[in-house]
């Protein structure tokens, strides 16, 4: 298969298994263009295995286009999905979450920064370096581990306040609003209907999904405002 020879010519340089030689390496014009390729808990995490369509890929459309209306309808901030690299300096993190919600007031109080590219255009964005509100991350069959027990304990060390986790493989949709406690992810409850409040976003939210003709799942992110 063509991902697994990926995996298999994924040159990592001898550099990169350190956080700023990560950081050099991603820089760089050697790092790979697709996959996901992320350093967290002191190592390197490679996924090169292709986006599963049902499952994952039009999850994300329809969380990142969900959430984008309701941020930017009141003016709120940026809403980010895919290649958009979260670094966090102190905690050595640097990863490419499925969905990023950044509110205005986060950039201002300087919690979060862009980063414009090494020797490149300063009004160019390459990645965010900080704590944004939200991420998101969506299980994928290769990476149920990462997805579910090594990226929250990261973003809970990078102090980003709120995580959700959806989990679209199985005849249950499984979604989950956790918000930042003590140093670490606490779920909030949610209604017996699927409402589930976000502290960062205000309001609540639920995701659905319905059959389509093609007998495919099409996913709904519904919102209301408190």
């Amino acid at each position: 298969m063509a991902w697994e020879d990926d995996v298999e010519s994924l040159r990592i340089p001898a550099s990169a298994h350190t956080f700023e030689g990560f950081l050099h390496w991603l820089e760089s014009d050697d790092f790979p263009v697709s996959g996901r390729i992320d350093f967290l808990e002191g190592g390197i995490a490679a996924d090169m295995s292709p986006e599963d369509v049902g499952s994952h890929g039009v999850v994300k459309v329809a969380l990142s286009t969900a959430l984008q209306i309701v941020v930017s309808e009141q003016d709120r901030g940026e809403v980010y999905s895919d290649s958009t690299q979260v670094i966090h300096i102190d905690t050595q993190l640097s990863v490419e979450p499925d969905v990023v919600v950044a509110l205005w007031e986060t950039f201002e109080s300087g919690r979060l920064r862009r980063v414009p590219p090494a020797g490149g255009d300063p009004r160019r964005t390459v990645a965010v370096e900080g704590a944004p509100d939200v991420v998101v991350e969506i299980v994928s069959p290769s990476s149920v581990q990462k997805d579910t027990k090594q990226l929250p304990r990261a973003y809970a060390a990078a102090g980003i306040p709120e995580f959700w986790l959806v989990d679209a493989r199985g005849s249950r949709l499984q979604f989950q609003i956790n918000a930042l406690e003590d140093g670490g992810y606490v779920p909030l409850p949610a209604e017996a209907d699927g409402w589930s409040t976000s502290p960062a976003l205000g309001g609540r939210f639920r995701l659905v999904r319905h059959r389509t003709r093609m007998a495919t799942w099409r996913y709904v992110l519904e919102h209301r405002a408190d």
